[in-house]
């Protein structure tokens, strides 16, 4: 065949994230007798073991050039297979997609939509979870319309939406760039919008945020999940309208050999034609037991495909990442007892329900009258051959929150979720009220930015809706803690101490703590204040908020000393009748519980304050030592009233309420 007449596709100028849904894209595009031109920097030759592993001996794999600089590879198809349905628009057919990146080829073809644009999902039955994850993930940015509903195919328009058709929080400034208006977007869908909308742009490109209110929490938020690579530059701080260009930085970084994290290979920094010999040099090097991490910037999944196709069942795949900027992945040598081990063992007692077994178009609806079926405290396992996802997604919405999802085996090969439906009655713990229970569960709340202390009232659905991150991964990482998994240090059992003892422990920890700190930080403010405020002038705000900041919680730990810890004490002894109950200048304990708790927010936003005009204590290029010192106590402050506020909110001032309310009783 003439190459001449052939497509070609030139693989290293596609984005990482999209290489190989678009590879697969054109072959399943292919007719009988077609082929196209694969080009690309390096050997794609994982992508023959996924192609292999895929769709058989479908395919031919011909090399037409070798390196040392480009790779070219007419890749064929000799063996027909069920056509998409036709369409003057793109038609993307799902079943003719493997389980496991199924979804990840739908997101990447919306996510490839300009505004306007749609394609067709062809299905062999309803997806309609996809509708939820796209909502929930997405937010409503796009439009779903049913072409076709069964009983054989179901069709839909996915549609991402312009400014002119649904977006009345879009607009544009007078040089081209957009204005999204986030008072107009509905609350739950938010966060997501925004981080859509930020997804949406190339690098160099930015757009403007405007809110009623600092949204400076998605900054704290875009940092977490996208990494540094974005800008956030305050047009208008208050008092009516916060507005924000947030930027996506252009990246190009000279690529090593070296990696900078111990026992991590970063992919990234390996040139492209040494990069697969690199990588199974280090795999061969495992000893029975070992690992490594493995870090790219796309999902190297074609060579888990090589591995299990070069080197047997012997090695263990897991993630630990899964984008959007990075993929990070433990590959490890099992154990000689762990390889002949059957994960998917389970015991003969266990609710089972094997999804792979099922028609398509029975799936889901199973799944639901199974779920449906269950008792308070009963659970289902779903087995599948590809992440279930989209169904949390589907059980939240047309379920509500009534159920717990924990992941028991993710993949390569596997899925395997234990769905528990909660008791009648029961209702989620507060963050507050898990800290409490297990502190261990604090550590996966800070890795977060969860504030189990000042917002310990909120559910984790609701701290996380309100950032934006996934839910299902904070409760993944709490279930690993319930389970003594991981490296969780023991935590001092504050739940189980007496009111009285836990009083004196706040008063000579945290109390002593704070009268320890704020004379030095009064001190180095003050030197940092007179030595740099020239050139940085935010620092009268920052002495400011320390002075009111300060001074407040100094009379606040006088109030709690003097009033508050001596009437819990008369509780006690009262309880125990070993004294009767003072008069006192309040009628409940409830009074000054309520007082506290609100002098509690109100230090939650003079730490909040006090982050935002220290840039998230980023020292600048010209700070001194009493600078960092200054940062250093500000946030060992901040680290400590964390821990103080959940000890008291939490768990001192509930059970107080709860021993008078005995009393009385």
């Amino acid at each position: 065949m003439d190459s001449s007449s052939e497509k070609v596709l030139v693989v290293s100028e596609i984005e990482p994230r999209l290489k190989h849904s678009t590879v697969f894209q054109y072959f399943n595009d292919l007719k009988e007798g077609e082929s196209f031109i694969l080009q690309n920097d390096h050997d794609p030759k994982p992508l023959y073991y996924q192609l292999k592993a895929d769709n058989g001996e479908t395919f031919t794999w011909e090399y037409l050039q070798e390196g040392p600089e480009v790779w070219k590879i007419r890749i064929g198809k000799h063996k027909t297979k069920p056509a998409a349905t036709q369409s003057d628009e793109v038609v993307l057919n799902a079943t003719l997609i493997e389980p496991q990146y199924k979804h990840a080829t739908i997101f990447a073809q919306f996510d490839n939509l300009r505004e306007g644009e749609s394609f067709i999902l062809q299905n062999d039955h309803d997806p309609k979870p996809l509708h939820y994850q796209l909502q929930q993930t997405r937010g409503n940015i796009f439009s779903w319309e049913y072409l076709e509903q069964g009983p054989q195919w179901w069709r839909i328009r996915i549609t991402k939406q312009t400014p002119q058709h649904g977006h009345p929080a879009l607009s544009r400034a007078a040089n081209g760039e957009y204005i999204l208006n986030a008072t107009l977007i509905d609350p739950q869908y938010k966060h997501a919008s925004i981080f859509a909308f930020f997804d949406d742009h190339r690098e160099g490109e930015s757009f403007i945020l405007k809110n009623d209110h600092d949204p400076k929490p998605l900054y704290y938020q875009l940092q977490q999940n996208r990494g540094d690579i974005f800008t956030w530059d305050y047009l208008q701080e208050g008092p009516d309208w916060w507005i924000i260009r947030i930027a996506k930085k252009n990246l190009h970084v000279q690529k090593g050999e070296q990696s900078d994290e111990e026992g991590v290979l970063d992919a990234t920094k390996l040139s492209p034609s040494v990069k697969h010999a690199k990588i199974f040099e280090k795999i061969d090097s495992l000893n029975a037991g070992d690992s490594f991490i493995l870090k790219n910037d796309h999902d190297p999944v074609p060579l888990y495909y090589q591995l299990q196709q070069t080197r047997g069942d012997e090695y263990s795949w897991e993630y630990i990442e899964k984008g959007p900027q990075w993929w990070r992945v433990k590959i490890g040598r099992e154990a000689k007892e762990q390889q002949t081990e059957n994960s998917a063992q389970n015991s003969d007692d266990e609710n089972k329900l094997d999804v792979t077994q099922l028609p398509p178009a029975r799936k889901h609806p199973t799944i639901f009258e199974r779920f449906d079926e269950l008792q308070g405290g009963k659970w289902l396992t779903i087995y599948n051959d590809h992440d279930p996802k989209p169904l949390y997604y589907q059980l939240m919405a047309e379920r509500g929150n009534i159920f717990t999802w924990e992941y028991l085996e993710q993949g390569p090969k596997l899925w395997r979720v234990k769905i528990t439906k909660r008791n009648a009655g029961e209702f989620e713990q507060t963050l507050g009220e898990k800290a409490a229970k297990d502190f261990r569960k604090a550590a996966v709340f800070s890795k977060y930015k969860l504030n189990y202390g000042f917002s310990g009232k909120q559910t984790v659905k609701e701290a996380c809706e309100e950032l934006g991150i996934d839910v299902t991964l904070v409760e993944q990482e709490l279930q690993h803690v319930e389970k003594g998994q991981g490296n969780y240090a023991r935590p001092l059992p504050y739940n189980e101490w007496g009111l009285d003892f836990l009083s004196d422990y706040i008063v000579n920890t945290h109390h002593s703590f704070v009268r320890q700190i704020v004379p030095d930080l009064r001190t180095a403010s003050k030197n940092v204040l007179n030595q740099h405020v020239k050139a940085h002038p935010e620092l009268e705000e920052i002495y400011s908020v320390l002075d009111k900041f300060t001074n407040a919680l100094a009379a606040h730990i006088q109030k709690e000393e003097t009033i508050l810890f001596p009437f819990i004490k008369q509780l006690i002894a009262a309880k125990q009748g070993s004294k009767q109950l003072e008069n006192t200048i309040f009628d409940t304990v409830a009074e000054p519980v309520n007082m506290l708790e609100m002098e509690h927010d109100t230090y939650k936003d003079y730490l909040a304050d006090l982050r935002k005009l220290t840039n998230n204590y980023a020292l600048p290029s010209d700070s001194c030592a009493s600078y960092e010192l200054m940062y250093k106590l500000m946030q060992d402050l901040e680290a400590d009233m964390q821990i103080h506020v959940h000890l008291e909110n939490n768990i001192l001032f509930p059970k107080a309420i709860k021993l008078e309310e005995s009393i009385s009783k």
